[in-house]
């Protein structure tokens, strides 16, 4: 009888003991997940009883603000549209929160108020806060007139602070009907931005281009293998490679040919300029697995992005391990093909890097955050994240970067008097047979001080379709809209009125 009694108390103890966890679980370590939830009619009914922050551009326009219904209830408006959804976002209550939206909820909804006085301090006074943001509404109308409705992204930043100037992409969407009172409008919203058989190449309009999907950088990645030979092993800077129209790597019988099977040679600083594929192949070998993946990584390559959103993707380049004793991925990773993908926002850091003497600043959207009253409650300030570069090898991969504007592979594409560092990359896409090519370019500049860094990049070209002929007038006019903007000019809205 005792044994059994023992038994039962044992029994009752342990059901204690996991309703006590249980209840620990809810009450504090899913707190704050279930109090947000959608599925949670308290949280649905504040969301839409109350009113949020706005959302503002660098020049203080409205991008995201709330209006009362005449039910009672608020609802999100979103003034500019596509034009800015993949980054300010949506706040739905059936569907969450994306965007700036999601990562700067807690000072867009409603909470309490640091104290300006003992009545505040006796009875907390509640409000939201109005977020500025870094962007430029003009140049992200810019780089969408650009794209054309063209598959692809455009990212310009602040190459000596990582201010996010501009971030367009398409597929894009209009948020607004995401937001609305009416279910059935939301719902057939959410299924239209949701859908990848919608887009041919089955890209998600909710997704952005820009920053959560990642390209094979093609010949972009000659900049980083550049840069690798400049700090890791600087005797391959003024190797020379054989001219040659093919390169027979070990461990495979296939052949690497140059673009258009034209013959290439020379050393690093005649080789980028017409981005010789055999030669930085070659350089990729000499350069090994421990340089290679180190100096992809010095640029931010397989690390989180400490950009301010939500649901950054992580570029990718081959690990050491996996590089080690694997001859043809090291030459085609030094080219940017096979097992390398880069987002937009990743190949701007790296010409920003290059033009910051070699420093990555940390990417970031906003810039300061004020309360209802005006009061200052978060000012952003510039910080590095990593450095890539000694300040004199930036200097001397910029110089070489030049002469790819002034007689490479970017030849024409910039007015001369910019002294724009650029490079161009076409990736080729499909095996065994190629079928298309994400074509590539970034660029810095104005040289000597450069102020802007860009990237562009149109995925799933045409077979013949080049970085050059196809991102080379999308980077020119946002290059010259950019620096406009800087210089607080109109910026161009039209390619016409963007002349080389």
């Amino acid at each position: 009888m005792g044994r059994r009694i023992q038994g039962l108390a044992v029994v009752l103890g342990s059901l204690f003991i996991l309703i006590l966890v249980q209840l620990v679980n809810i009450q504090v370590v899913r707190a704050p997940e279930l109090n947000s939830s959608s599925f949670n009619p308290r949280a649905v009914s504040n969301q839409i009883m109350n009113p949020r922050g706005q959302i503002l551009s660098s020049t203080g326009e409205i991008m995201a603000s709330s209006t009362k219904l005449p039910s009672g209830v608020y609802q999100r408006n979103y003034p500019f549209g596509a034009l800015t959804a993949q980054i300010v976002g949506i706040d739905s209550p059936v569907y969450g929160r994306y965007g700036l939206e999601g990562s700067y909820n807690a000072h867009l909804s409603a909470h309490s108020l640091d104290p300006s006085s003992l009545g505040q301090l006796l009875v907390p006074v509640r409000g939201t806060d109005t977020i500025t943001t870094t962007l430029s509404t003009q140049l992200q109308s810019l780089a969408n007139k650009q794209l054309a409705g063209r598959d692809g992204a455009v990212v310009v930043v602040d190459s000596n602070t990582g201010a996010v100037l501009a971030m367009f992409s398409n597929p894009t969407y209009n948020p607004n009907p995401l937001v609305s009172q009416d279910r059935a409008v939301e719902e057939a919203a959410w299924k239209q931005v949701t859908c990848r058989t919608c887009n041919p190449h089955h890209f998600s309009a909710l997704a952005s281009l820009a920053y959560q999907y990642t390209f094979a950088p093609g010949s972009t990645s000659k900049v980083l293998t550049s840069a690798a030979a400049y700090e890791l092993d600087p005797a391959l800077v003024t190797k020379y490679y054989p001219y040659t129209t093919a390169l027979s790597i070990p461990q495979t019988n296939k052949q690497l040919h140059n673009f258009g099977f034209g013959g290439c040679g020379g050393t690093l600083a005649s080789m980028l300029p017409p981005s010789c594929d055999t030669g930085y192949a070659n350089m990729g070998l000499d350069l090994g697995a421990k340089n290679l993946s180190a100096e992809a990584e010095a640029f931010g390559y397989n690390k989180p992005s400490p950009l301010d959103l939500p649901g950054v993707a992580t570029s990718s380049f081959p690990t050491e391990a996996e590089l080690a004793n694997n001859p043809p991925s090291q030459a085609y990773s030094a080219i940017g093909q096979q097992n390398v993908g880069a987002t937009a926002l990743q190949n701007a850091l790296i010409a920003a890097g290059v033009a910051n003497e070699g420093v990555v600043m940390e990417p970031h959207l906003v810039s300061q955050i004020r309360d209802q009253n005006g009061n200052s409650v978060y000012h952003w300030k510039p910080k590095a994240w990593t450095k890539a570069m000694t300040k004199d090898n930036a200097a001397s991969l910029t110089a070489v970067m030049e002469n790819v504007s002034s007689y490479g592979t970017a030849a024409g594409v910039f007015p001369p008097y910019l002294n724009i560092a650029a490079k161009t990359g076409t990736a080729q896409v499909g095996y065994p047979i190629i079928t298309n090519t994400h074509d590539w370019m970034i660029a810095f500049g104005p040289n000597p001080k450069p102020t802007i860094a860009i990237a562009v990049v149109l995925p799933f070209q045409d077979i013949d379709a080049t970085g050059a002929t196809i991102a080379g007038p999308v980077i020119r006019c946002m290059m010259l809209g950019a620096l406009a903007y800087q210089a607080h000019q109109p910026v161009m809205n039209t390619s016409a009125t963007c002349p080389a």
